[in-house]
């Protein structure tokens, strides 16, 4: 089995109305931001997962919608990039 990208995944499962959680690396990189910041925002309230053996995931949409009452900004809709033909 192929591993999947972000995108496909999200593409995936958009007809069952679900969203891909993502690993704390995955959130570091979407937002350009250290694992130290990610703790803090979880400090702060921002909507995790817990996984077994402590480990802990996130649903982007969520973290869009804490981070944009975060900030007193409507959540900008999900960007999902097309694949383009070659």
């Amino acid at each position: 089995m192929a591993t999947q990208t972000l995108a496909e995944r999200i593409e995936t499962l958009r007809p069952t109305g679900l969203s891909p959680l993502l690993t704390t690396a995955q959130l570091m990189a979407r937002y350009g931001v250290s694992n130290w910041t990610v703790n803090e925002w979880v400090k702060r309230g921002c909507p995790v997962e817990p996984t077994a053996f402590r480990g802990r995931r996130f649903d982007a949409d969520a973290v869009r919608t804490w981070m944009a009452k975060e900030s007193g900004v409507a959540p900008a809709p999900e960007f999902v990039p097309t694949q383009r033909s070659a």
